[in-house]
């Protein structure tokens, strides 16, 4: 009845939206077919329906989303008869698969049973304080909860932890109005652990590691569980994303007491950074790699203290801070660096070559490849064919390498396609007027995927 045609085509739109504000939609007759929001995940039913409408409708929210465990329909008129009838109109396979429709003998036993499973995992640490204390308090507690979990001697109960805390939550967001205030607090405490566990265990990948998102996810499940008020900062002094290269952040990880969590936080930050030499820079990628690799093999091997592994750990975070100032001390772009670090990776080469002659080179060559970035070397073998002659032509002409280390053009092969094959982002490539058009919409579309990507 609000609106015309238009108007509530994009109401529509905006609740299919998942980042839209607009969670909550009051229908009467529509929505019903042919409206699908995989998100959807509780209908609240205050209106007779039966037979196929009745299905249809509780089908709204039983699409698979994400972690989604299932639908969950709140029924104020009494459809429970219907639904059994209108369940007879189907098959016996569907039948069996729906299962018993009760939250109260299904999901609430089941989220019992979890929270149980979850207490058991952490025998040995006391989380009462979260319970009834301050926020600063749980803040504590959660952090001291992640630093008593990742213990390196943990890894079985940590894998079961978060297999079965995601199962408490999944369980509890279907019955969460049967669950008492003290059960849905420690669910919270759980969960929040559950959360950060999750973003130090991603080994790099992912999304970066930030407070600010942290603070934000652990205060929205507090205040739907627990209705708490305040932001639960892990480190209160800490307002923005861990940094890698700064160093009052590193001293403070260094201080922390709690050393699981610090080996993590430290293991998880280098892990993103190698990460980007690896579309950047593969001398440099394959170096710290190996560093970090090896470090934390002896310390899961129990050949490492947490404070001995904490220490290799910060200097290594020291070598990538200073490995960032080398080229502005040789004059080089980010760029040119990782083709001087390509170009003297066999550390003879420099007793062979003055400096200022492989700057040269490293210039010529990252000048060589930027004047020909609109050639597709992803795509034709041919150009990439070229590309290495090109550079094999360049090195000769240069005298590179010295008698004896041929290995070395290898890895300046290797950078440089690493370099084209990254630079393809930003190329569009030059084609005859008449085949432009066709191209745009292509671009458009890789320029966004791109942008993601950053």
């Amino acid at each position: 009845m609000i609106g015309n045609k238009r108007h509530k085509e994009e109401l529509a739109r905006k609740f299919k939206d998942n980042d839209d504000l607009m969670k909550i939609a009051i229908v009467v007759d529509i929505w019903l077919t042919g409206f699908d929001v995989p998100s959807l995940a509780t209908m609240y039913v205050y209106k007779p329906m039966q037979g196929h409408n009745l299905m249809q409708a509780i089908a709204r929210v039983n699409r698979v989303f994400g972690d989604k465990e299932g639908g969950l329909i709140v029924d104020y008129v009494g459809i429970a008869s219907a639904l059994k009838q209108a369940m007879n109109d189907y098959t016996v396979r569907d039948k069996k698969n729906y299962g018993d429709t009760d939250v109260a003998k299904v999901a609430y036993p089941k989220f019992l049973e979890k929270l149980s499973i979850c207490r058991d995992l952490f025998h040995g640490f006391d989380y009462s304080k979260f319970m009834a204390g301050t926020n600063l308090d749980r803040s504590t507690t959660i952090s001291g909860a992640v630093n008593f979990i990742v213990a390196v001697d943990k890894q079985k109960e940590r894998e079961d932890f978060l297999k079965e805390g995601l199962l408490m939550k999944q369980a509890l967001s279907l019955c969460s109005s049967l669950a008492e205030e003290p059960l849905r607090m420690e669910a919270a405490f759980f969960e929040a652990v559950r959360v950060l566990v999750m973003k130090l265990m991603s080994k790099g990948e992912g999304k970066k590691l930030s407070l600010p998102e942290m603070n934000e996810r652990i205060n929205n499940l507090l205040e739907h569980s627990i209705k708490s008020t305040g932001v639960i900062n892990l480190f209160t002094d800490q307002k923005g994303d861990f940094s890698l290269f700064d160093p009052k952040f590193l001293e403070e990880i260094g201080k922390m007491k709690e050393r699981n969590l610090a080996v993590e936080l430290l293991r998880k930050l280098i892990s993103e950074q190698v990460i980007v030499y690896k579309h950047t820079n593969v001398v440099k990628s394959v170096k710290f790699s190996e560093i970090i690799q090896q470090a934390m093999n002896r310390y899961l091997n129990g050949m490492l203290t947490n404070e001995q592994v904490i220490e290799e750990l910060l200097n290594l975070a020291k070598q990538i801070q200073n490995a960032q100032k080398e080229g502005e001390e040789l004059g080089l772009t980010p760029d040119e660096l990782a083709f001087y670090d390509a170009l003297t990776k066999p550390q003879a080469i420099k007793d062979f070559y003055e400096n200022d002659e492989l700057i040269a080179i490293t210039k010529e060559l990252a000048e060589t490849l930027r004047n020909n970035r609109t050639i597709d070397w992803q795509k034709r073998e041919s150009a990439r064919a070229s590309m290495r002659m090109m550079i094999k032509k360049l090195l000769k002409k240069h005298k590179y390498p010295p008698e004896g280390m041929e290995d070395a053009v290898q890895t300046v092969m290797t950078q440089c396609e690493l370099w084209t094959d990254n630079d393809d982002n930003f190329r569009i490539l030059v084609e005859p007027e008449n085949n432009m058009g066709k191209h745009v919409e292509a671009y458009s579309e890789r320029l966004k995927e791109y942008a993601k990507s950053v």
